[in-house]
This record gives C-alpha cells, sequence and structure tokens, in this order.
C-alpha cells in the first residue's frame, strides 16, 4: 500500500524538527501559507542561522560590558545587526588580543602622542620635536622615531579594526581579487592529479564552488600554496584618503602607518575572511548539488514486485548469487565463478539457469563494481544460448553496499550470512526499490559527489538526511516489503531505533 507514513511517534527527537517540517507541507496548509517542504527547510535553516547570530551578540555584549566600554549607542548597533560578519567588524576593537605592537605601545605611554598624531594638528614643532616629550629612559625609549613608530602602532591597529574600512575593503578584495595557486617546490616536477592548478588564477569574484573545492584539497595535500593577489596600492590609497585629512607634519607618518596598517593587519585579515566566504559559497552550492544527486538515486524508478537474481561479480572469490522473491524475501544464496582464474562458465550457467527456474526469476541484478562488465557478458553469453529462458539484466549501483552489508541492521535482518551473501541481496533489493534499501545506509556512504570529503561533515551529513527524509515521506512506504526500521523512521540507520 504505497503512500502510508510510518514514522509518525518513531520519529527521535533530533530528527523532529525535519519531521515537522514535512508534516506542516502536508497537513497544515493553512498555517503555513501553502510554503512545500523545501521552502519550509529553507526557512529552518535561516532560522538556525539567525540563532547562532543571536547568540553571538549575547556573548559579544557581555564580553563588552566586562570591559566597560558598552555605549547605549554601541549596544543598539549590535542588536540591530543581521550579518555575522559585520557583527565580527563591529567587535574587532573590543576583542580581547594577545600582546601586540600596539598594547606595547601603549605600555610605553604612547597612546597620547597616537592622538595627537591622528588629530594631526600644526603647531609649529616637528613631529620628533613633539615625541621627544614622550621618551622615558626608565621604559627603555630614548628615540623620538622610536616613539613616532610606537604611536603609528596603535593608530595601525584602531584602523584594522574599524568597520567601516573593514567591510569596504573585504567587498574589494571579493571584486576585484584573483586566487592564485602555485605548486610547491616539492612538486614541482612530479605529476599530481592538482597539476591544471601548479599556476593557475581566477578572479575571486568568478571562481565556481567545484573549483574551489579542488584548490582547498590541493592545498589541504600540501601540493598547492594559495593565495589571493589584490591592487595593494589600492587598497592603501583608500586608507589614506579616509584618514589623511590635510597637510600637516604628521602626514607622512600617518602615510606610512595605513601602509603597515594595510600589509601587516587588514590584508592577511581580509585574505581569510574571504577565503572563508568563498568556502561557505562552496559548500552551499555543494550541498544543493550533492542533495539534488542523493534524491536522484533514491528517487530512481522501482523495478517492483519482482524476482530478483542478484549477482556481486569478483574474479578470485568468484562472483556472490542471491536471490530474492517479489516481495524482497531472501530464499537463497550461492557462489559461481565463471572469470579467471576459475573459468567456470559451464558449471556457472547451470547453476544459475537452475536458481531461474526454480524461483521464477524475472530480473537479473548485477553489482556495478569490480567484474561487473565481465559478468554482464557472461549473462548475455547465457541469454543467447538459452533463448527465452534468461530474464532480462541490470546494472545497479554497489555504492554503500559494503557499508550497509557490515552494518548492526544488517547483521539484525541476515544474522547468519556472511557478509558478502548480506551485500549481493543489498544489489537485488536496490533494484527492486531503491528507496526502500538505500535507506537503510549512511547517505555520506552512497557516493553523492566528487568533493562530499571536503566540506563539513557535519553539515553534510545534516542536509543528506533531510534529502532522505524528504524522499521517504514524499514516496510513502509499501507495508508489504517496509520491514526494517530505517525504512518505517524514514531515516538512515544511524537513527534507527
Amino acid at each position: 500500500m504505497r503512500g502510508v507514513w510510518l514514522g509518525g511517534p518513531q520519529i527521535r527527537k533530533r530528527n523532529l524538527q525535519v519531521g515537522i517540517s514535512n508534516g506542516f507541507a502536508r497537513y497544515r496548509k493553512d498555517q503555513t501559507g501553502t510554503l512545500n517542504e523545501i521552502e519550509l527547510r529553507d526557512i529552518s535553516h535561516r532560522r538556525d542561522y539567525l540563532q547562532e547570530l543571536v547568540d553571538r551578540k549575547e556573548t559579544i555584549l557581555k564580553s563588552i560590558e566586562e570591559q566597560g566600554k558598552l555605549t547605549p549607542e554601541l549596544k543598539a548597533q549590535i542588536e540591530a545587526c543581521k550579518d555575522k560578519t559585520l557583527l565580527e567588524d563591529i567587535y574587532a576593537p573590543f576583542k580581547p588580543k594577545k600582546r601586540t605592537r600596539a598594547t606595547i605601545a601603549k605600555e610605553l605611554g604612547l597612546e597620547p602622542l597616537a592622538r595627537l598624531m591622528w588629530a594631526q594638528e600644526n603647531t609649529g614643532n616637528t613631529a620628533e620635536e613633539i615625541a621627544r616629550i614622550y621618551l622615558s629612559e626608565e621604559k627603555g625609549l630614548a628615540d623620538p622615531r622610536a616613539a613616532l613608530k610606537g604611536a603609528a602602532d596603535i593608530l595601525a591597529e584602531e584602523v584594522a579594526d574599524n568597520a567601516e574600512y573593514r567591510q569596504y575593503l573585504r567587498n574589494k578584495v571579493e571584486k576585484t581579487g584573483v586566487m592564485v595557486s602555485k605548486v610547491k617546490k616539492d612538486f614541482e616536477k612530479q605529476e599530481t592529479k592538482f597539476k591544471d592548478y601548479y599556476d593557475f588564477s581566477e578572479p575571486v569574484s568568478k571562481i565556481p564552488s567545484h573549483r574551489m573545492l579542488a584548490l582547498r584539497r590541493g592545498e589541504k595535500e600540501k601540493v598547492l600554496r594559495l593565495s589571493i593577489e589584490v591592487p595593494n596600492e589600492e587598497m592603501i590609497g583608500y586608507l589614506q584618503n579616509q584618514v589623511i585629512k590635510h597637510d600637516s607634519v604628521w602626514k607622512p607618518y600617518l602615510e606610512d602607518m595605513c601602509k603597515d596598517a594595510w600589509e601587516r593587519l587588514l590584508q592577511p585579515s581580509m585574505e581569510s575572511e574571504v577565503r572563508l566566504l568563498l568556502k561557505d559559497a562552496a559548500e552551499e552550492e555543494a550541498f544543493k548539488v550533492f542533495s539534488k544527486n542523493l534524491q536522484d538515486v533514491l528517487l530512481a524508478a522501482p523495478a517492483g514486485h519482482k524476482a530478483v537474481l542478484a549477482l556481486d561479480p569478483g574474479f578470485r572469490t568468484g562472483c556472490k548469487v542471491a536471490v530474492l522473491d517479489k516481495n524482497g524475501k531472501f530464499m537463497d544464496h550461492g557462489i559461481i565463478k565463471p572469470h579467471e582464474p576459475w573459468n567456470d562458465k559451464a558449471g556457472a550457467a547451470v547453476y544459475l539457469m537452475s536458481l531461474i527456474d526454480k524461483y521464477q526469476i524475472d530480473l537479473i541484478a548485477i553489482g556495478n563494481g569490480t567484474a561487473s562488465r565481465e559478468t554482464d557478458a557472461f549473462c548475455g553469453e547465457m541469454a543467447l544460448k538459452f533463448k527465452g529462458k534468461v530474464p532480462p539484466r541490470v546494472i545497479v549501483s554497489e555504492a554503500g553496499a559494503s557499508v550497509y552489508s557490515a552494518s548492526m541492521i544488517a547483521i539484525a535482518e541476515f544474522p547468519k550470512e556472511d557478509v558478502t551473501t548480506r551485500g549481493a541481496i543489498s544489489i537485488g533489493r536496490r533494484l527492486q526499490d531503491p528507496l526502500a534499501e538505500l535507506v537503510k545506509v549512511d547517505p555520506q556512504s552512497i557516493g553523492v559527489g566528487q568533493y562530499q570529503h571536503d566540506v563539513n561533515q557535519r553539515e553534510l551529513k545534516k542536509r543528506l538526511d533531510e534529502v532522505v527524509e524528504s524522499c521517504v515521506n514524499m514516496v510513502g512506504v509499501d507495508v508489504n516489503s517496509a520491514c526494517s526500521a530505517p525504512l518505517s523512521c524514514g531515516w538512515p540507520q544511524q537513527h534507527a531505533l
């Protein structure tokens, strides 16, 4: 009876939210404005983001308040913020820091000199003459040029922490930056899968998600060195235009300060932040692709109630054979050895034909692993020899079959069979009803994309679990063959009761 939902009260607390989304999409349209489950899930993801934002705001407000620097205006600005990156920019000047050049300069009593430099007032004295007032032999500060450098260090850190400057420069890096990939010395003369990226560049604004993931993998494997190149003079010029008000004795020092603020503090920070934004965007796109791939696999057309002869191909150990009746019930099993080094094609054919006749087999399922093509060719030879008696054959994906065969749920289903027999059974059932069988396997083991191991595994698991839940909810289950907990719960094996 297709379309019967059996999850109900069996859904665990951790996947209750997704179940609610599906339930509301189906049964509470009057309350959701006819939103579908995808739209409701997007809302749920947005809610999670905003909740994380609220939690971060609470932490930041508490930190600034403990420092005694929380003003009503600053509190209002933080509470009104709706973007995580902007929130961190606002918090930057108040974030506890390790001992820096700026903190050392403050310890030397140079903050008043920094304030004079920032004010840019002309007093008729040179900058060095003014700086002499702040020298201290006791503190080891005897050079006016060192005092001016210390004051500039204080201002450089303040400029680097300015939220307005950071937002402008980050946007500039995103728009004008170029991602550059170079091969590391150890691999210059070696052929690797990253050869195309040994001397590669592409605008940050145009780099596709799959390429970003490939570059990150190359860097992680220590083959590539990545960097973002930007028009440095333009960035420094922007800071100088924002900071320098007019010609004064302080202008040369402020120019150098802006250059230092960009090169020493802002450029590394902006590169890290933009790379993180690229990573997040690439992962988000990858999650969508992986989810679509998984959905296509799960919702593949089932063969239905057909008796199936399943073959798990192999050379040295032979091909494992399993027989399933039209409802997926396991009936028989064995091994044939038609390939090298055995070449027992005659014996294999006799054995298979006996199973076909005995169990009235409707379809042959052949796993797509090692020896798949050879096994398919062997079955083709059988079809020519026994015309009209050999049923149609179908190549079936083995992805995740080995994971299932060694899992606790497989052991519970077939406690007396070994892993090879369980694998063959899984291949046959995948042909009969892909969703009913694949729902038992961790979605990440099914193989949903080329870079699935390069993204956030926790988030990937969450997204793929949602797809499984959605597919079961969409299709329902057949109560004649829904004999496993994962299928009746609509959830992968790691969540099964």
